[in-house]
């Protein structure tokens, strides 16, 4: 079966419609229903029900799902390791949330260089979602993300905790509340401490789904934010922002995901052992 079948048959099942499955895939949407065609012939059943709503999975689709994700993981896998250079045994597949690239994942890629110079990495970065539908796909080997979700085959364990503190370019107290708090959007849990904390604040100016865009903004232009202490340490020790008297403090876990795998080899436990010390030389607990 050609692999790209396979692959196309995936992006809609992710995507839940043809068109967003041929701008994912860089081709035309009859394309993508010649190769949906084309699949649903070799296999004799159909795979999806078209609505006006959206694309769904008959019971053959699904069933097929499973064996179109593992016929695509190794695949790629299969090309990973063939391609590898001399003095290389295998390939890594690392993915992070953006904001835990920096100084965590950057630091331990350098790390993983020197403790095993004979594995190569391969890293990404993305969201918790599709972090975690990668994993569950084979697609990267291990995640580190804030707020992953439990599925079989997955072990999740935390590997550091972060200090949200509150910060602003000018000395303030809690109680000297403006218009110029930016809301950053550290995730699910932090929402719902933050709702507790402020329940009578209203709907700021600014709002941002990034922590390195709100830090910006408050830098360039004055404000107040929460953000991860190790992120501000340097800008509070150098002047450019003062911790707001009387602000609570929340904490924000950060975890590490791999897939239950007994077989795995020694090289890889060396990564996950090299993931957990540098997370200890980071973590705010």
């Amino acid at each position: 079966m050609n692999i790209d079948l396979a692959r196309t048959f995936l992006e809609i099942v992710d995507t839940g419609n043809f068109n967003k499955a041929a701008e994912r895939l860089s081709v035309t949407q009859s394309t993508v229903s010649m190769r949906i065609k084309a699949l649903e012939d070799e296999l004799g059943r159909p795979l999806f029900v078209r609505s006006k709503s959206g694309t769904q999975l008959t019971a053959a689709g699904m069933q097929f799902r499973r064996y179109a994700t593992t016929m695509v993981r190794v695949w790629q896998q299969a090309r990973q390791e063939l391609a590898l250079p001399p003095g290389f045994r295998t390939v890594l597949n690392i993915g992070g949330q953006f904001s835990l690239w920096d100084r965590l994942l950057v630091q331990w890629i350098p790390w993983m260089r020197t403790a095993m110079p004979d594995v190569a990495l391969k890293a990404e970065v993305g969201q918790s979602d599709g972090l975690m539908r990668q994993l569950v796909e084979g697609l990267l080997d291990v995640g580190v993300m804030y707020s992953p979700i439990g599925r079989p085959g997955l072990h999740i364990e935390k590997l550091l905790e972060e200090r949200l503190v509150m910060v602003s370019t000018r000395r303030r107290s809690v109680s000297d509340w403006d218009d110029d708090y930016v809301l950053v959007d550290w995730g699910p849990e932090f929402r719902t401490s933050h709702s507790q904390a402020f329940s009578d604040l209203k709907t700021p100016a600014v709002s941002v789904g990034l922590g390195a865009l709100g830090l910006q903004h408050i830098l360039a232009y004055g404000g107040t934010g929460y953000f991860p202490m190790r992120t501000v340490r340097g800008y509070l020790t150098a002047g450019r922002l003062s911790p707001v008297t009387g602000a609570p403090e929340f904490r924000r876990p950060a975890y590490l995901v791999h897939a239950e795998d007994e077989t795995r080899e020694e090289w890889f436990a060396t990564a996950l052992d090299g993931l957990r010390y540098v997370a200890s030389l980071e973590s705010e607990e």
